[in-house]
């Protein structure tokens, strides 16, 4: 066990029951780890255990080893409940010698081995990637087709039905909010809220046994199998900038009492103070040899016993800060570039903290994927009407080769979303111009306030027919654009069926209705659900919508990856990009087998009817695959003039 060299370290071995059985002393030491040995009979499979730490209480030099506090071992596989708040969990001059026992959880000594069968990581490539942002929780709570007692559990995320419905859906990979074990913050338990997201972990290795019925470690590999066996991939969102233990005033759960200033990143001169690059409270190290073999640690568990096949790391630029700053050479990215076990895993970052230079977006090692809010932006702002948008909308659309070319990236370093959990899912993207967060009762100061929605003309639900029909058209044009993208499409959980959080834009603390996804809202858009499919089952079929580099050449003639169109028919020049009141383009590739020209899209942004002049198609006439303006439209051959409905996307295919 890792802690400070003038510590002294002792292991707590408990009853059943979370009490005492005896108390080891770690005599040995290497460096600043503490080991010993004990023999089977003194500590078996199923034992509960923690850890007091005995040494130098000085936060004003950044140490804080105090042995009243029952400790949680860092390394923990799985853990017995969550902290419960109490003065005991604090060390303030009022709580300094409180013991912490009673309100601590326990760690649990797992035994990995697992039949796995016939498993095989689905290995999906970059390029045929399609990902889920999901909630294992608010996914199945309500799903029809989970039974009752696996409902909001790892095992109903792997009961055929939602299986099957992922599956039909075209997705190839769910990429999990936080499991890491993780507890609410004491802010949220006075007002009787809880942290629903998860980005508050105490145990980086352990499986948040909020979502298992018996043995989280069992139930988590039960789920990886079962979504495996339906080829779909398992993406964890993990939490390593920071931990629960928060700042100064928070509790001490874990690293605070073993090494403080090794796991965290202390005020320069003020070693009593967190550095708080994370919004957060505390950022954890991976700078120093005890974080980053933590993290390292971590991951490698999770990928070896629990076969997950990705990680996107919340707060990314946190995790690759030195103490210059973030650098895309810091020691975990080379570690992982290294290491045998991450071979083929899947990398993603969101490419940002709150912290001096935290914006790093396209700034992350060449083998990684960056969440790419420019893309969000950029999309959201075209569809709601802003002027001026179309050159940056194709750049997005080609998958922002200006942000991530170099170093030899291609678009599967962009991960295109348009909602995520954090903000507005779609249907209120175009129901609500205003963030309606009241219910997390903070007088609806939480949560962004630049949400670049529209609301198509009435601000939350309404009876009139023709703003509900603009607002699934509007929908749908998202979808369309975020599926036909180069890059990596992400779509939000709900939104092929149009699901609502009532406006709140910062859900976080909802661990209700307004979170939990409505399946039998799914069956009322059916003709939705089956637009999306439709779209992926066409973004499987050509591999020019799913690229694994970048447009090589644009231009009007023959053999070019793409052309860019105006709507009377000739390429795009400079002043067309460049025209405030342009709001409509033509997209036409050129099949990678021939040449010639083969699927052609028709956007439409602005607020009125606009008449396209359409390219001819090498055998003379295109097929309609879908229609944002007539989701059932399909299989009808155009003209040489084309008038596309205001705000529409059309998608068309050379008939043969």
């Amino acid at each position: 066990m890792h802690a400070a060299p003038e510590n002294r370290v002792e292991l707590v071995l408990c009853h059943a029951d979370g009490s005492t059985r005896c108390v080891v002393a770690l005599a040995a030491r290497t460096g600043a780890v503490w080991h010993g040995w004990l023999s089977a009979a003194h500590a078996r499979v199923g034992d509960l255990y923690g850890f007091r730490v005995h040494g130098n209480y000085d936060p004003a030099r950044g140490q804080r080893a105090n042995p009243a506090k029952f400790l949680l071992d860092p390394a923990a596989r799985a853990v017995t409940g969550q902290p419960i708040p109490d003065a005991s969990l604090y060390d303030g001059p009022g709580s300094l010698h409180l013991d912490s026992m009673a309100a601590m959880p326990r760690a649990r000594i797992v035994d990995a081995a697992f039949d796995w069968g016939h498993d095989r990581p689905p290995r999906t490539p970059w390029a045929q990637t399609v990902i889920l942002e999901t909630h294992v929780k608010g996914h199945t709570m309500h799903h029809p087709g989970v039974r009752p007692r696996f409902r909001g559990t790892y095992l109903g995320l792997a009961e055929p039905a939602v299986i099957e419905d992922l599956v039909r859906l075209g997705v190839t990979a769910v990429e999990l909010l936080p499991v890491q074990a993780f507890t609410s913050e004491a802010f949220l338990a006075d007002k009787g809220l809880v942290n629903y997201w998860g980005y508050n972990p105490f145990a980086w290795s352990a499986p948040a046994p909020q979502y298992a019925i018996e043995d989280a470690v069992l139930e988590f590999q039960r789920m990886v199998c079962a979504l495996h066996a339906g080829g779909l991939e398992v993406i964890l969102d993990v939490v390593f900038n920071h931990t629960a233990e928060g700042n100064e005033f928070g509790p001490v759960l874990s690293l605070k009492g073993f090494d403080n200033a090794a796991y965290y990143r202390l005020v320069a001169g003020d070693s009593a103070r967190y550095e708080n690059h994370t919004g957060c409270g505390n950022t954890a190290r991976t700078d120093s040899a005890a974080g980053l073999a933590l993290a390292l640690d971590a991951l490698r568990w999770w990928v070896e016993a629990m076969h997950v096949d990705g990680f996107r790391f919340d707060l990314g630029t946190s995790v690759g800060r030195q103490a210059q700053g973030f650098t895309a050479a810091a020691e975990i990215f080379c570690s992982l570039r290294a290491a045998p076990w991450a071979q083929g895993i899947k990398f993603i970052a969101e490419p940002w903290d709150v912290g001096p230079g935290g914006y790093q977006l396209g700034a992350f090692p060449c083998e990684w994927s960056e969440w790419n809010d420019r893309y969000r932006d950029t999309v959201r702002s075209y569809w709601i009407g802003e002027r001026g948008m179309l050159g940056a909308f194709a750049e997005r659309f080609a998958g922002s080769s200006d942000i991530f070319r170099h170093s030899g990236r291609g678009p599967r370093a962009s991960i295109n979303f348009v909602t995520a959990h954090d903000g507005f899912t779609l249907a209120d993207l175009v129901t609500y111009e205003r963030k309606h967060n009241g219910a997390n009762l903070e007088d609806n100061r939480d949560g962004h306030a630049d949400n670049r929605s529209w609301h198509c003309g009435v601000e939350g639900p309404t009876e009139d027919a023709g703003v509900n029909a603009l607002r699934r058209r509007q929908r749908r044009n998202f979808l369309a654009t975020l599926l036909l993208s180069q890059g990596v499409p992400m779509l939000l959980a709900g939104d092929e069926f149009g699901r609502t959080q009532g406006g709140n834009n910062n859900a976080y603390c909802q661990d209700n209705a307004s979170s939990w996804l409505d399946w039998s809202q799914c069956a009322r858009e059916s003709e939705e659900v089956a637009f999306v499919r439709r779209l992926l089952a066409w973004r499987r079929q050509h591999p020019e919508l799913r690229r694994a580099s970048f447009f090589e050449q644009s231009g009007p003639c023959v053999g070019s990856d793409v052309q860019w169109l105006h709507p009377r028919g000739d390429a795009m020049c400079a002043a067309d990009w460049n025209d405030p009141q342009g709001q409509s383009l033509a997209v036409l590739y050129h099949a990678r087998s021939d040449g010639l020209a083969k699927l052609l899209l028709l956007f439409n942004a602005s607020g009125q009817r606009v008449d396209f002049a359409v390219p001819q198609s090498p055998t003379g006439r295109w097929r309609l695959v879908a229609d944002t303006a007539d989701p059932g439209a399909e299989g009808v051959l155009c003209d040489l003039q084309v008038a596309r409905p205001y705000r529409s996307v059309a998608m068309y295919e050379r008939a043969h």
